[in-house]
């Protein structure tokens, strides 16, 4: 008897989680034409996406296992703020659409105003990042922004499909106000699923130039990281993006470990006036899908940045360093370096025709 019910027991358990897992902001593989044109891809080999050079999640000593049970049970100092983390409420609605700026709206969220478009990339505007509301709290003071607050944009970047970065309700709750998606393959589908049109939505591999108007181009470009929203990996795209107006040349890493792509990118497109780079959620165990903040900035000079914007830290604890070690350690890197390291709060404004804008150290004034 007691057999017969654990057996139910577990039944049930199992169809409720096959329930969940249909849930829409999950999303659903690629098939159809979609399936088709990513099997077309070079970069997609025996059923899954692969990097340019060989790319483990972990390095050879460590199991997941083994890494989820240092991660759940090692000692953590001060991975979250007791602070509040300080923020600026930038009114998005009244900017001057002829000024160019850039707005980290925190982890690895941007609003942009470039040659008189608007640009929102990865935006996150949940108070956590994850399936479930109890996992990835943002730290307070970090989500104050909502889709409310944005305009209209012209073009919804998105690096790849992972919790941080492609967020259910945000995502849906900006549908309105999107004119165009800029995605890497098979992550269309998730757009489709939610209701957005396919017109909107344009899919790209690496090492493609898109053009939709003369004075704004986006190159999509290769990262050196992996996707899958649960237990589907690599089925859709990881990318970064350049962005190129008749004044502006800008630069989003996504989420990425340090390779060689970095200086053929600097190389073929000849620098950048800022580099926006993941800088956060590292780990010795798996150094080759995040950087080290010291191998950011080696990226950054192989861009050939003028200014280097770090993000992917400051509202997520998705790693066992301490919440402003990422910041203290790209200071300390960014030493006597050929580009001008840039630290705003959330939602300060940096002006890129301003040279002498100055931010100052506000994670020192963080407990």
């Amino acid at each position: 008897m007691l057999f017969a019910l654990l057996i139910i027991c577990l039944a049930l358990l199992s169809l409720s989680i096959g329930l969940y897992l249909q849930r829409p902001k999950f999303g659903i593989l690629p098939e159809g034409v979609r399936l088709k044109r990513i099997k077309s891809s070079p970069n997609y080999v025996d059923g899954q996406f692969q990097n340019l050079i060989t790319t483990p999640k972990l390095i050879k000593d460590s199991s997941s296992a083994s890494v989820l049970w240092k991660f759940l049970f090692s000692k953590k100092e001060r991975l979250v703020p007791i602070d509040s983390i300080p923020t600026v409420k930038t009114d998005l609605m009244t900017l001057d659409k002829g000024k160019d700026i850039v707005i980290w709206l925190g982890h690895s969220s941007y609003f942009m105003q470039l040659g008189g478009k608007r640009v929102l990339i990865d935006p996150v505007f949940s108070s956590f990042a994850a399936p479930v509301s109890f996992v990835n709290k943002a730290f307070e003071g970090t989500y104050q922004y909502t889709a409310e607050d944005m305009p209209e944009i012209d073009y919804l970047l998105i690096s790849h499909d992972h919790w941080d970065h492609l967020d259910y309700p945000t995502v849906t709750a900006l549908r309105p106000k999107i004119k165009n998606v800029i995605c890497g393959l098979g992550v269309g589908a998730y757009f489709e699923q939610w209701g957005f049109e396919k017109n909107l939505i344009h899919e790209a591999d690496w090492f493609t130039k898109l053009e939709f108007e003369k004075d704004f181009i986006v190159h999509v470009l290769p990262a050196r990281h992996f996707s899958g929203r649960l237990l589907r990996p690599n089925k859709t795209l990881w990318i970064s993006f350049a962005m190129v107006t008749p004044k502006r040349r800008i630069f989003f890493s996504g989420d990425g470990g340090y390779g060689p792509h970095f200086k053929n990118i600097g190389e073929t497109l000849n620098g950048f006036d800022l580099v926006i780079m993941e800088n956060g959620q590292y780990n010795k165990r798996w150094p080759y899908i995040h950087m080290m903040p010291e191998e950011m900035a080696q990226a950054a000079e192989e861009l050939k940045a003028k200014a280097l914007l770090p993000g992917h830290s400051g509202k997520f604890a998705l790693a066992n360093h301490s919440w402003d070690e990422p910041l203290k350690r790209i200071t300390d890197a960014s030493q006597n370096k050929n580009y001008k390291l840039l630290t705003p709060m959330i939602g300060e404004p940096v002006e890129l025709e301003n040279q002498q804008q100055i931010f100052s150290r506000w994670w020192e004034r963080v407990k």
